[in-house]
């Protein structure tokens, strides 16, 4: 299994970003997709998820609104849209997949990309 994420970079306060994660080595459309952040000094958080099979999405409560997660089953790549960023979101943002399972949460993700930074700038 790998997950391969890219996209960050740096950008000012209300900027955007779009973050790509490749996947191979396991069925993508029967997965759960999901998006978790770490910010420096901090714990990884869960930021999206999407559902295998399914369009049902799940946010945190500080990306609402402001960042889309969606995936191509064709292209095997679960993408995070972020727009209005603000220097709160800088952190290294990593992928990940389970096997597709309910409620969908943050829990329970086992496969892990290697993280890809976002810094904002003020």
């Amino acid at each position: 299994v790998q997950l391969q994420a890219s996209g960050g970079g740096l950008v000012q306060s209300g900027g955007s970003l779009r973050l790509s994660c490749v996947a191979s080595g396991f069925s993508f459309s029967n997965y759960d997709m999901g998006w978790f952040r770490r910010a420096p000094g901090e714990e990884r958080v869960f930021v999206a998820a999407l559902k295998g099979g399914d369009t049902m999405t799940h946010y945190a409560d500080f990306v609402k609104g402001r960042f889309t997660i969606s995936r191509s089953n064709m292209k095997r790549t679960v993408y995070l849209e972020m727009n209005n960023l603000r220097p709160e979101d800088t952190a290294i943002y990593f992928c990940a997949a389970r096997r597709r399972a309910v409620p969908l949460d943050s829990r329970n993700f086992n496969y892990w990309g290697q993280g890809t930074q976002v810094t904002v700038s003020s």
